[in-house]
């Protein structure tokens, strides 16, 4: 499933063909993904003005002058493609309709915004904007990794007693916004630190210092594009990159590569997930 950094990705590559753009047109083509689709939404997207599209952990944000909201979540095998519209030194033909395309948002200008998405997990819904922290998938969410209120004493608080792994706890989207399996397991890997370790009994200091290490992993994979294992795509078409950077994900059998170390990275199932670890340095 798509992680921050990748639908970060995603963001940026959308942001320069819907903002401030008008919706000429939105076809909507099944009553329902991993959940039904809100009623007539075709018809509400349809000639609304998109006046900025953020992001809230793992879920895309696309205000609209009609004074509601699009809430967009890629599922785990959701592809976003940007076709007749210059993407680099590229323009992309509208590619001709495939099985699982959707829903397609004709944008003004020619642009084509495509949401193909095979195993049918994503999700979109229209919500007033002016009541959108209530909405049951943003409601209760923690900060953001990369914004002002995710710092070292926020997350010393957070940790502190919590008798679960580490890992569980920066997976727990009400303590931090938008890490998944992969990029936790890359971050415990640079901080040194077993996931199999009680939060709650990782020292304040050693705590503190997950937080530049979570923000430094985040910024290269968003740098990189993200990471591409099966579905996951740019907007272009391109994969991203970081897969080639980690130190430990799917690496099990292989060199540690922290220098000095020696050890072996080694698989382990943690609440039915896999976790990639050296148990030699990550104590």
């Amino acid at each position: 499933m798509p992680e921050l950094p990748e639908v970060e990705t995603v963001r940026r590559g959308l942001s320069p063909v819907l903002e401030g753009r008008v919706i000429a047109r939105a076809q909507v083509n099944r009553p329902d993904l991993r959940w039904p689709f809100p009623e007539g939404m075709a018809a509400r997207l349809t000639g609304a003005r998109v006046i900025r599209l953020g992001r809230r952990s793992k879920y895309l944000l696309a205000d609209l002058d009609t004074g509601e909201t699009l809430i967009w979540h890629l599922g785990m095998s959701g592809r976003v493609l940007v076709s007749g519209q210059m993407l680099g030194d590229y323009v992309h033909a509208h590619p001709a309709p495939e099985k699982h395309d959707h829903v397609v948002l004709d944008i003004e200008g020619g642009a084509r915004i495509t949401f193909n998405d095979p195993r049918r997990f994503g999700a979109m819904d229209l919500i007033a904007t002016d009541c959108l922290d209530t909405h049951r998938l943003l409601a209760g969410l923690g900060p953001e990794p990369l914004g002002n209120a995710f710092d070292e004493p926020y997350l010393v608080a957070r940790l502190r007693g919590r008798m679960t792994p580490i890992k569980a706890a920066l997976l727990d989207q009400h303590v931090v916004a938008g890490l998944g399996n992969i990029y936790v397991c890359e971050v415990l890997h640079r901080a040194g630190i077993s996931p199999k370790r009680q939060a709650g009994r990782i020292a304040a200091p050693r705590a503190a210092r997950l937080v530049p290490v979570i923000r430094t992993v985040l910024a290269e994979a968003i740098e990189a594009g993200g990471s591409s294992l099966r579905d996951y795509r740019q907007t272009d078409g391109e994969l991203g990159y970081f897969q080639h950077a980690f130190r430990a994900y799917g690496r099990e059998g292989g060199p540690c590569p922290t220098p000095g170390c020696g050890g072996t990275i080694v698989r382990i199932v943690q609440s039915g997930r896999s976790t990639f670890y050296c148990p030699q340095c990550q104590r």
